[in-house]
C-alpha cells in the first residue's frame, strides 16, 4: 500500500472539486488514506465506486458490442448463404437459357425442314400436273394428227400445230426441270 503525502492528498482533492475528475483503475488498490483522514477516505471511496461504475459501464459497452459483432456475424453468414443461392439460381437460369436456346435452334431447324418439305411436295405436284397437261395436249393433238392422216384428209393447220406443239413441249419441259433445279439450289439441297 502507498500512503499518499499532504501534498497529493491536497491537490487530488482540489482536482476533484474543480474539475470533477477522480482517480480510476488499478491504482486506486494500493493508495491509502492518512490515518484518521475523513475526508480522504470519503474521497477514495467515491472514486471507488465511480471506478466500479465506469467499469460497468465499459463492461455494459463491452457485452452490446459483442452482442453486435455476433449479429453482423449472423447477418453475414445469412447475407454469404443468400449470395450462394443467388448465385446458384444465376447459373441455373444460364442452364435454362441455354437449353431454351438449343430448343429454339432445334425448332426454327425442324421449321426450315418442313417449309422446304412442304416447298418440295408443292414444286412435285405442280410437275406432275404440267405433265399431265402438256401430255394429254401432246396425246389429243397427237390422236387428231393420226385420224387426219388416217383417213387421208391433208390439215396443214392440224400438221404445224402438232409440229409447234412439239416444240412448244420440248422448251416447256426444260424450262421445268430448269426450275426444279433452280429451286433445290437455293434451298441449299445439293443433289
Amino acid at each position: 500500500m502507498v500512503e499518499v503525502t499532504e501534498h497529493t492528498r491536497n491537490v487530488l482533492l482540489e482536482v476533484a472539486k474543480k474539475r470533477k475528475i477522480y482517480i480510476e483503475g488499478n491504482f486506486l488498490k494500493i493508495l491509502k488514506a492518512p490515518k484518521g483522514d475523513k475526508e480522504f477516505e470519503e474521497y477514495l471511496k467515491l472514486c471507488k465506486e465511480k471506478d466500479s461504475n465506469a467499469r460497468k459501464k465499459r463492461l455494459e459497452v463491452t457485452k452490446q458490442v459483442q452482442e453486435q459483432n455476433k449479429q453482423l456475424e449472423a447477418k453475414q453468414d445469412e447475407n454469404e448463404s443468400l449470395m450462394q443461392e443467388l448465385q446458384t439460381a444465376l447459373d441455373q437460369a444460364e442452364l435454362s437459357k441455354a437449353e431454351a436456346e438449343k430448343l429454339r435452334d432445334a425448332a426454327v431447324e425442324d421449321l426450315e425442314t418442313l417449309q422446304k418439305k412442304s416447298q418440295f411436295e408443292l414444286v412435285g405436284r405442280i410437275v406432275k400436273i404440267a405433265l399431265i397437261v402438256i401430255m394429254g395436249v401432246g396425246l389429243i393433238t397427237t390422236a387428231l394428227f393420226a385420224y387426219t392422216l388416217v383417213i387421208g384428209q391433208e390439215n396443214p393447220i392440224l400438221e404445224s400445230t402438232w409440229s409447234n406443239l412439239f416444240g412448244i413441249l420440248l422448251t416447256n419441259s426444260f424450262s421445268i426441270v430448269g426450275t426444279i433445279m433452280g429451286v433445290k439450289y437455293a434451298t441449299g439441297e445439293g443433289k
